[in-house]
């Protein structure tokens, strides 16, 4: 029993480390989300950290315009960042857990 739950503490410990190391690794993983338009890009890691922006010149000539385009764009590209983010660490963490009856969290 003792044997069976050191395995398991070592396996989790195991677990972590690796799920420490995807998120690194999501510090090199880019996610770009233009506008419709293309007047607004923008770059965020997979770590959902802003990278770049890059404005049109067009857009710079109208305050208010500018702000809704930053505001949804970003919202996009925090969006598609979260979802590579929770896919990577998820299957990692679910690789490596224990096989425990009636705790399937990562269906």
């Amino acid at each position: 029993m003792f044997g069976d739950l050191m395995g398991m503490m070592g396996k989790l410990k195991e677990t972590q480390a690796k799920v420490e190391a995807t998120k690194e690794r999501l510090n090199s993983v880019y996610i770009d989300e233009t506008s419709s338009d293309g007047l607004l890009k923008v770059t965020l890691s997979g770590n959902r950290v802003i990278k770049s922006i890059e404005i049109d010149e067009q857009l710079l000539e109208d305050k208010e315009q500018i702000e809704d385009y930053l505001i949804l764009t970003l919202n996009k590209a925090i969006e598609k960042a979260s979802n590579v983010h929770e896919t990577e660490v998820a299957a990692v963490a679910k690789e490596g857990m224990p096989n425990i009856p009636g705790m399937d969290m990562f269906k």
